[in-house]
């Protein structure tokens, strides 16, 4: 991940949109990765109806989990909020593991 940005005169991070957008999509592939290879395990491992859901967001939440480490739990120096780590993508992910999860 790249740094958002340098700091000013009152030690506010400053954000740049280049970099934020980096690392937004990184978050981004990175989910929609672990969503296909959930997908799959789930799949393999046969979990049906709610199981495979509540595995599917027990994976995510290891990956909130990663992130905010990858990040040194210092989200402002990154991202401009708490949220693009924390549920960026998680919506958009639950189809692909869907897709992968059911397909036989």
């Amino acid at each position: 991940m790249a740094a958002a940005g340098g700091t000013s005169s009152d030690d506010v991070p400053v954000i740049q949109a280049e970099n934020l957008t980096s690392n937004v999509r990184s978050i981004l592939y990175s989910r929609t990765f672990l969503s296909i290879i959930s997908g799959v395990v789930a799949g393999i491992w046969g979990f049906t109806g709610l199981t495979g859901f509540v595995f599917y967001f027990l994976i995510m939440l290891v990956a909130s989990i990663g992130l905010l480490a990858k990040s040194k739990f210092s989200v402002h120096t990154y991202f401009d909020s708490w949220s693009r780590i924390l549920v960026e993508g998680v919506l958009a992910g639950l189809m692909s593991f869907v897709l992968f999860w059911t397909y036989p």
